[in-house]
């Protein structure tokens, strides 16, 4: 019997997490009652009721895993640690707010039976602010446009892995993995499926204007080149237009010495032009060099510190990333 692994990553999800386990495990029992199963939760430290609710799941069901981190480890490396301690032969990424519908798993599920080792989820539509969605269809695009690696529009990592997806994942030792642009980047058989985006259940999301800025941020400077290649090409011609204007501005001077009068101005508007300039792509290159300082800092460090694990058998801590 095939066994499929859940893994739900979980920060602040108290409304969420025991309706959610509920769910899916009556989905299993009326639809996919032919697999065995796991529901892994790994909460990234959770300063509300979540850990004693995932303990009171646990205690009730051996099927129900728990891992609670020691601190707040990130919405990259929780999730990437979580899927390489699960145990079955695929593992399917998912929420814990039920924005990514848990009725879609059997469809997963057919497509992997197929032979596709990643199923990933397309949101095709959602009902968050419209606004929002604006500026992340104009990010996808233009990351898709920059980059080598094709990446994959609106993708957040909903879907099925096969476990030799997951091996690999194991293998990586990357300090700061980034799951979406992995599967980009790696190309095994992929079938994309697209949904709706709900909202939320409950609770508030975890995610502001800093924490999108930050993971595009950290995207846009793994999988590009093209912003520090525009950086210099901008530079060279602003360079040259300067050093044009200034003979211009010189011949002018030498030929109109006596009715030439423009004066400062052009002078000190190109100087502020230059500096601002100057100072966006100085900001610009320091988000690159950030991105390599904090790679080199995290080298060889675990990607996740576990406080505590329910319901894993005793080899499985060997297995910690």
């Amino acid at each position: 019997m095939k066994k499929i692994s859940i893994l739900v990553p979980c920060y602040n999800e108290e409304d969420n997490v025991v309706p959610l386990s509920g769910e899916i495990i009556k989905l299993f029992e009326a639809r996919l009652a032919s697999y065995d199963y796991e529901i892994v939760f790994i909460d990234n430290c959770s300063v509300d009721n979540t850990k004693p609710l995932l303990r009171e799941l646990c205690r009730g069901n051996l099927r129900i895993k728990a891992i609670f981190n020691a601190k707040n480890f990130g919405q990259n490396n929780s999730p990437y640690h979580g899927m390489c301690q699960t145990a079955g032969d695929c593992v399917i990424l998912m929420c814990a707010d039920f924005q990514d519908p848990i009725e879609l798993i059997p469809k997963l599920v057919e497509e992997w039976e197929k032979g596709y080792k990643i199923v990933s989820c397309i949101k095709a539509k959602s009902r968050e602010n419209r606004l929002m969605r604006f500026i992340r269809t104009c990010y996808y695009k233009a990351i898709k446009k920059m980059s080598s690696i094709e990446q994959i529009e609106h993708f957040t990592g909903f879907g099925l892995y096969d476990k030799s997806f997951v091996e690999v994942m194991r293998n990586l030792q990357d300090p700061q993995p980034f799951l979406r642009g992995i599967v980009a980047e790696l190309g095994f058989r992929r079938k994309e499926i697209n949904y709706e985006q709900a909202k939320r259940r409950a609770g508030k999301t975890k995610n502001n204007w800093y924490t999108l800025y930050d993971l595009a941020m950290f995207s846009f400077t793994t999988y590009t080149k093209t912003g520090l290649r525009f950086a210099t090409i901008t530079g060279f011609l602003m360079g040259g237009l300067t050093f044009l204007i200034s003979m211009v501005y010189l011949v002018y001077k030498l030929l109109y010495w006596d009715s030439f009068s423009v004066g400062m101005a052009p002078m000190v508007i190109g100087v502020f032009f230059i500096g601002s300039m100057q100072l966006f792509f100085i900001g610009f290159i320091g988000e690159y060099i950030m991105a390599i300082n904090t790679r080199l800092r995290l080298m060889n460090r675990p990607l996740v510190i576990e406080e505590e694990r329910i319901n894993f058998a005793p080899a499985s801590k060997d297995a910690l990333v």
